[in-house]
């Protein structure tokens, strides 16, 4: 009798996790289709950059936002509030590539393309292989961090060798996240698909701005 409790629980943990992931991968899709049109409106209007103090403002204020209200159907109208944001913000660095580097359009295809790779490559290896990556909490943890400082340090004084490495940090550990992340879902440490979807997100974000930096700034010293 205890035995097939076991399995009944096993199976319905199982039913669980494959739910929060497809959840997850629905609204991850749904929110970058999203970013995408805000990003594609400031692109039209030729909106100016925005203060990257003024983003991170924004990001930590709709973040925290969306954090509380996670559990609440509300938690879905501020996710889209908070990548809506990251999109538009994204919108006039596109624009500044396009227009303004050499090959700039190139740059942009081949960063979204690898961005596209690698969520790929990295989902299938969590979800073929099933490994749990938990192990790696606590070095990524302390690695964003210290790229996040590395980062913030650059734009303050005008560093632009500090800001390339910071971008090569981002692209490790945020490809770190997503298996990190993925084999979180699927092993039940997380079960919340709000909360997920964001991690993925914000890692998708980092990769491609990171790209776009590392091959930009590769460009202009060519």
């Amino acid at each position: 009798m205890s035995e097939n409790i076991t399995v009944i629980r096993r199976r319905e943990s199982v039913l669980a996790n494959n739910a929060v992931l497809r959840n997850t991968y629905l609204l991850l899709s749904l929110t970058l289709l999203f970013s995408a049109l805000t990003a594609t409106l400031a692109m039209l209007n030729n909106a100016p950059p925005i203060n990257p103090f003024i983003t991170l403002i924004g990001y930590f204020g709709l973040l925290f936002l969306t954090t509380r209200l996670r559990n609440s159907p509300w938690g879905l109208v501020s996710i889209f509030a908070l990548t809506g944001f990251m999109g538009y913000t994204l919108g006039p660095i596109l624009n500044i590539y396009m227009q303004h580097v050499h090959n700039g359009h190139q740059i942009v295809v081949t960063s979204l393309g690898a961005t596209g790779s690698i969520f790929l490559s990295l989902s299938a290896i969590a979800l073929i292989t099933k490994k749990d990556f938990s192990f790696m909490g606590g070095f990524l943890a302390i690695g964003v961090l210290v790229a996040f400082f590395i980062s913030l340090a650059a734009v303050l004084f005008h560093l632009p060798a500090a800001m390339l490495a910071a971008s090569a940090m981002f692209i490790f550990l945020c490809s770190g996240i997503i298996l990190f992340k993925t084999s979180q879902i699927i092993h039940g440490g997380e079960t919340n698909y709000i909360m997920a979807t964001i991690d993925l997100y914000v890692s998708l974000y980092n990769i491609f701005i990171s790209l776009l930096s590392l091959l930009g700034g590769s460009n202009s010293r060519d």
